[in-house]
């Protein structure tokens, strides 16, 4: 654990507004809380973690930004990225496998073939390994029910495009419907997929298409904790 940077003027605000955080894997930058009270712009940073780097090069990119929004600023900021460092810490505590980053005001998860929910090739049903770490994955959902969620399904790029195409898209149904099936509220959910169309690494070695053969979820503040943050902040 190490622990974050401080950093002066409103930075140094905002440590005193949420305390002292330290950092695991999803908090290791400067913290998102002390990011929130000084950037107010949209979170590409969040879609280019999802779909790798051709932010803004399609419809359905469009899309996932109306999902992801933009980064609250001022105090009101400052508390949204307290809460949500807290929801990125639990969820590593409890599946310790997953990728798990803290992005301007997201939650951005990475599963792949390494880190806690997988699929056997060519298959898009989820096994008892992947249906545990989701179990988890709902509880902290549930302790925190002011986000909304997005699912994106990606695959490698061998075999024929469409078929990977409609396994993206399964696989990403799968794990919404699942989490849907767990108790989670199905309005809190935006799915969608892309087949080889967006990796993120090498598809020309094995590391790099296993990489690519994943399902990201992000987990965003909803209307309610913005406004709700705004609130305690004084700032409606």
């Amino acid at each position: 654990m190490k622990k974050l940077i401080k950093q002066t003027g409103t930075i140094l605000f905002a440590l005193i507004l949420v305390g002292a955080i330290t950092s695991c894997d999803a908090t290791r930058n400067a913290s998102n809380a002390q990011k929130g009270a000084v950037i107010g712009t949209a979170s590409g940073a969040v879609i280019g973690a999802i779909i790798g780097n051709q932010v803004g090069s399609s419809k359905d990119n469009q899309v996932i930004g109306a999902v992801v929004g933009g980064v609250v600023g001022g105090t009101a900021g400052v508390l949204i990225g307290n809460r949500m460092d807290k929801q990125a810490q639990k969820i590593e505590e409890e599946i310790p496998g997953a990728q798990v980053e803290r992005i301007d005001d997201a939650i951005v998860i990475t599963f792949d073939e390494g880190s806690g929910v997988y699929f056997a090739t060519n298959k898009y049903d989820l096994n008892e390994q992947s249906r545990t770490n989701l179990n988890k994955l709902s509880g902290v959902m549930k302790e925190y029910p002011d986000t909304n969620i997005l699912v994106v399904g990606h695959t490698d790029s061998t075999g024929p495009y469409d078929f990977n195409m409609t396994l993206s898209k399964n696989r990403a149904e799968a794990v919404t419907n699942y989490l849907i099936g767990r108790g989670i509220s199905s309005g809190r959910f935006t799915t969608t997929w892309y087949g080889p169309d967006r990796p993120t690494h090498d598809n020309s070695t094995v590391e790099g298409r296993a990489k690519n053969r994943r399902v990201n979820v992000a987990i965003v503040p909803n209307e309610k904790m913005i406004e709700d943050a705004k609130r305690e902040a004084g700032e409606n």
